[in-house]
Formats: structure tokens, sequence, C-alpha cells
């Protein structure tokens, strides 16, 4: 269905980037960190960690989101199916 109205890319990237910003937030209240922290550790800008925590920004580079994975010890792996 989605296919056929020509959104299905949309709300695949959508969801994968929602569960992301999740998960990468669920990862920084667990090691107890906070944004500042979390963004030094990152090497980027305060705003820059909002846009990967921002579940609606899918446009958020590969290197940044690979930066916030290791920042909270984590490894981001991407596969095609």
């Amino acid at each position: 269905m989605l296919r056929a109205e020509g959104i299905f890319s949309e709300v695949q990237a959508n969801a994968l980037k929602r569960a992301i910003a999740e998960a990468v937030s669920d990862r920084m209240t667990n090691a107890g960190l906070s944004k500042v922290e979390m963004a030094r550790r990152m090497r980027t800008s305060r705003s820059q960690l909002e846009r990967v925590l921002d579940p609606a920004c899918t446009a958020v580079q590969l290197d940044t989101l690979v930066k916030a994975a290791n920042a909270v010890g984590c490894e981001l792996r991407i596969w095609l199916k």
C-alpha cells in the first residue's frame, strides 16, 4: 500500500530515525549523560545532538549517527536486506 502511494521510503526513513533517536536517548539516560556531556563526547554542537535526538529530523549525516552511537558505547550497524 505505501509503495503504491509512493511514500514507502519516506515512512521507512521516519521509522528508522525514530528508532535511532529513541535508542540513543535511552542509552544516554542509562549512562547518566547530559546533553552537554553527550555533545562533548561526540565532539559536536548541542544543536547537532538535538537533531540526532529529534525523531522527526531525518536529515542527519551518517557520520553524526556513528559519533552518537560511539559516544554511548555502541556501534551503529546498517545492512541491506
